[in-house]
C-alpha cells in the first residue's frame, strides 16, 4: 500500500480509460438501496498481506449516512503513504431505464448534514452515475468509466475515491473505485458491515508483572469496538493511557477454511500481541481474562447506530 498509492494517483491524474464496467441490461427502478453504516475492508488487505506474492490491497473504510429524501453521503478513506479521502453525496433516482445513483461533490468547505444537508450544496457528476445492471446473485450498479474519465481532473485527487462499480451481496459492500483501475481489470475492495462490540475491561495498574493480590485495579465499562479491525485504547481510571489497547477482527485462517473472530491485547509500545481470544465470527459475546487484563464485551444489535 505504501508504495501503490502514489501510482495509483499518478494514473488517475493521467486520465486513465480502462473500461470493462459497461452495464448492459436495465433493471427496474425499485432496485435495493444500500443500508446505511460502516464498511471495511480489513480482512481483505490483510489476506493480501499475510499472502506471499498476493499483491497490494489498499485498505479502505466507507462511511454510509442516510440524509433527506433518497439522498445519502459517503466518506471514503484509504490509508497508505499518501492517504486519500473524498466525500460524496449520492442521490438514488428512479426513471426510464432502471435506478442510478448519482454521486456529487461539495461546492462549499463544509457543507450541511443530517437535519441542516442541502441538496444546492452539491453539484451532480452525472457522467460518472452508477446504473443498475443486471445480475442473478446480487444487485449490482455501474458507472461508464470512460465517460466519468473526462470530468476526474477537474475534481482533483478526491476523484480516485469515486466508486464505478458496486455489488451488494449480502454485508458486504463490493465496491471497485476509480483508482482501482491502474491494479487491473479485476481490482476490488471487499467492504464488509462493521458491528460494534461493547462491554468492559479492567486492568491492573502493574500490568502484566501484576501480584495475585494486587487491588490495583481500574474498570473502563464504557469500552466500544468495531469487529472490522477496531482498535481502542485501554485506560487507567484518570484517563491516561495503559499502554495496551484491544483489537477486534473478523479474519479467516488455514487457507480460508476458518472464519474467526479473533480480540487481542495489543503493547501500544510496538504493536506486539500480547494475547488473544477466539470466537466464531458472529459470536453474541467475546472476552478473555489473564490475570492482570479483564475483558468482557457484547455484539451491538444488527443495524445499531455506532
Amino acid at each position: 500500500m505504501k508504495r501503490i498509492v502514489p501510482v495509483l494517483v499518478a494514473a488517475l491524474l493521467c486520465g486513465c480509460h480502462a473500461s470493462g464496467l459497461r452495464g448492459t441490461r436495465a433493471a427496474s427502478a425499485d432496485a435495493p438501496a444500500i443500508a446505511a453504516g460502516e464498511y471495511d475492508n480489513h480482512e481483505q488487505a490483510w489476506a493480501a498481506a499475510q499472502s506471499a506474492g498476493g499483491g497490494v490491497v489498499p485498505h479502505v473504510r466507507l462511511s454510509l449516512r442516510a440524509q433527506r429524501d433518497d439522498w445519502m453521503l459517503w466518506d471514503v478513506r484509504a490509508d497508505g503513504a499518501v492517504p486519500l479521502r473524498a466525500q460524496w453525496a449520492m442521490r438514488r433516482v428512479a426513471g426510464e431505464g432502471g435506478a442510478r445513483l448519482v454521486p456529487h461533490r461539495a461546492l462549499v468547505a463544509t457543507p450541511g448534514t443530517d437535519q441542516a444537508f442541502d441538496p444546492s450544496q452539491w453539484a451532480a457528476l452525472d457522467a460518472c452515475a452508477l446504473r443498475r445492471v443486471h445480475d442473478t446473485a446480487a444487485a449490482t450498479y455501474a458507472a461508464d468509466a470512460a465517460s466519468c474519465a473526462v470530468l476526474a481532473p477537474g475534481i482533483g485527487a478526491s476523484a480516485a475515491l469515486l466508486p464505478l462499480s458496486l455489488l451488494l451481496d449480502g454485508e458486504f459492500v463490493r465496491a471497485r473505485f476509480y483508482v482501482d483501475q491502474a491494479r487491473g481489470d479485476g481490482a476490488r475492495e471487499d467492504l464488509r458491515r462493521v458491528r460494534d462490540y461493547a462491554g468492559w475491561v479492567a486492568i491492573n495498574g502493574a500490568g502484566p508483572a501484576a501480584a495475585a493480590d494486587s487491588t490495583d485495579w481500574h474498570m473502563d465499562r464504557s469500552m466500544r469496538i468495531g469487529n472490522e479491525g477496531g482498535r481502542s485504547p485501554v485506560r487507567f481510571r484518570d484517563g491516561t493511557p495503559s499502554g495496551y489497547s484491544l483489537q477486534l477482527e473478523r479474519l479467516t485462517y488455514r487457507d480460508g477454511n476458518v472464519p474467526v473472530l479473533k480480540l487481542s491485547v495489543v503493547a501500544d509500545a510496538d504493536g506486539r500481541t500480547v494475547a488473544y481470544a477466539w470466537s466464531e465470527p458472529r459470536a453474541a459475546r467475546i472476552g478473555l481474562n489473564l490475570g492482570w487484563i479483564q475483558v468482557g464485551l457484547d455484539a451491538a444489535p444488527d443495524g445499531a447506530p455506532r
